[in-house]
């Protein structure tokens, strides 16, 4: 069979780069085939998506060698609009994506541009929208919509055209875990039933594996390192090697001293033979021992009947409370428009909330404006291009204390004392735009955290990053956590951030509470996962299927080793 995707000999250099960010690609991808594109952050991952669907180097210009075909058609020649014809694109920024107004105009602009019949027009777009459950969303403008809502009406917007080869750049990065995995569902319905060839370019490999893939292609340092089957690479130590994080029941397999291989079918939890690693696993289970709880310590936040509404009549919040204790690292989980970015900005005074209290270290804070609160609880944003606005790091870590009057020689003091806690007082000189996404990730806490606050909210602080970046800023967290004591709570999606880090989470679902327990009693729980869209982990599935009783100790004795052994 001739390949629709063919690279031979290729090499891309970008024109503002003094090395290639590809080198010497030789891969084929055949028609129909599914295939994932996993490596660490800048391995080239993206930039041979440009070159497959013509934005390089055609809008990322650079020099290329050797040669790439895609069903018969070299995409530097064919240009963007020639390879939209073939290619469907899901971008990892969605903002950059939207064209219409509304997101009905949205999805439909691949169709008004091939002048389709109005009546069928509405019925595509309809069906398609049905699909990915954007429906209800038909009529608002897209910039209205959470982050998972956006990557929905982008994934609408390429189905919705028949094209030959479907290419998703991170199709998981803002989607609570219960809507990715129909994302995925739905993927791989649209595989079978139109035949499509399916790229997928993405950090979360179980998630991704819910559904069976063809190959895992691996890129390390612009080159191609892997290129097998997903049981094969998962028996190997390829994965851990480039900094891809392998499913979690394979790391419990290995912790247990299992060796896996390819013949048990390991790519996922449902279809692994375990026979051969059961008795290992229960040694293992017995032999890890939970240390003590440890005492509640003093109330930092609580949250009392609050009840909050953007438009009168159509609560999103209902009857909220909790307590966060002091130096507690918390999660706050739910799916995408439950209203946990909503509880942080009323945390923060961006609205004042319909019914109830929010108090801090015991005091009402009801009457503190934006800016008293924005001292004592800090808030950092999922992308941290919206928070900086100072060219310079030394700047842009200042600028709170300036803008407050305090002494420039206290501000220096301050701001190189929470530049070394950071890790970035060798850059502090530096300008933000030399720096990695995770460094930007850094300046905007310390630039939170040199005004001394008592509570620092995160709003998904590891979204799309890779294990290697997510690990490096969530052990810093807890780093700050422990040795400075303050108050972390954390906004995710993502639950094995959950279950590494946080002792506790906090469960919205519909604008209720619907759950505050430990992260292993959450993910053991199928009631909640299912109503709050969340994943029941897979060591659950592997604690049962190995004749555990127990599932929710099985995984906090994991988490309890992992966190060990890291």
């Amino acid at each position: 069979m001739k390949p629709i995707i063919e690279f031979k000999d290729y090499t891309f250099k970008y024109r503002s780069q003094t090395e290639p960010t590809l080198r010497d690609i030789n891969l084929s991808i055949y028609p129909g085939e599914k295939v994932l594109i996993v490596g660490p952050s800048g391995s080239g991952k993206s930039t041979l998506a440009h070159c497959i669907n013509g934005l390089a180097p055609a809008s990322f210009r650079g020099e290329v060698q050797g040669t790439l075909r895609v069903k018969d058609t070299d995409p530097a020649e064919a240009g963007i609009f020639g390879m939209s014809k073939i290619v469907g694109t899901v971008l990892q920024d969605t903002d950059g994506q939207f064209i219409g107004l509304t997101v009905a105009e949205d999805i439909a602009f691949a169709l008004e541009n091939d002048c389709v019949e109005q009546g069928e027009m509405f019925d595509r777009v309809k069906k398609v929208a049905e699909v990915v459950d954007v429906r209800k969303l038909l009529g608002h403008a897209p910039t209205e919509l959470s982050g998972g809502q956006k990557q929905r009406v982008s994934m609408a917007g390429v189905m919705v055209d028949d094209v030959d080869i479907l290419l998703f750049d991170e199709p998981l990065a803002n989607l609570d875990p219960a809507t990715g995995k129909r994302a995925i569902d739905l993927i791989d319905q649209i595989r079978k039933n139109r035949n499509a060839t399916v790229v997928i370019i993405e950090h979360r490999l179980e998630d991704v594996l819910y559904r069976e893939v063809d190959r895992i292609i691996v890129i390390g340092e612009g080159r191609v390192v892997a290129d097998g089957s997903p049981d094969e690479l998962l028996c190997g130590d390829v994965l851990e090697r480039e900094g891809i994080r392998e499913p979690l029941y394979i790391t419990a397999l290995k912790h247990a001293g299992c060796t896996i291989t390819p013949q048990t079918h390991p790519a996922h939890i449902d279809t692994i033979d375990l026979d051969p690693y059961k008795e290992q696993v229960r040694a293992w289970f017995e032999t890890v021992k939970l240390p003590d709880k440890k005492t509640p310590a003093e109330t930092a936040l609580e949250i009392l009947d609050l009840d909050f509404a953007y438009i009168s009549g159509k609560p999103v919040l209902r009857d909220i409370r909790m307590k966060v204790a002091k130096g507690e690292m918390l999660a706050i989980v739910g799916k995408n428009g439950a209203g946990k970015s909503t509880l942080s900005n009323l945390i923060c005074g961006f609205f004042d909330p319909d019914n109830g209290e929010i108090r801090l270290n015991d005091q009402n804070i009801g009457g503190l404006s934006i800016k008293e609160r924005g001292e004592r609880i800090g808030l950092v944003m999922q992308n941290p291009n919206q928070m900086i606005s100072k060219p310079m790091i030394y700047d842009e870590v200042a600028l709170g204390l300036r803008v407050r009057g305090v002494p420039e020689e206290e501000v220096q003091e301050r701001v190189y004392r929470t530049l070394k806690i950071c890790g970035l007082y060798p850059f502090r000189n530096w300008p933000v735009s030399a720096l990695s996404f995770g460094q930007k990730k850094r300046v905007t806490i310390a630039s939170i955290l040199v005004m001394d606050p008592d509570i620092l909210i995160l709003d998904e602080p590891t979204a799309g990053q890779d294990y290697r970046h997510y690990t490096e800023i969530m052990e810093f967290l807890k780093k700050i956590n422990e040795e400075q004591g303050i108050t972390i709570l954390m906004i995710t999606h993502d639950m094995h951030l959950m279950l590494e880090y946080t002792d506790r989470s906090v469960v919205i679902a519909d604008g209720r509470l619907l759950a505050d327990d430990t992260p292993a009693r959450v993910l053991t729980d199928e009631k909640i996962a299912e109503q709050a869209y969340l994943k029941k982990t897979s060591l659950y599935d592997l604690a049962v299927r190995c004749g555990i009783e127990d599932p929710s100790a099985f995984v906090e004795r994991f988490i309890y080793y992992e966190r060990q052994v890291r």
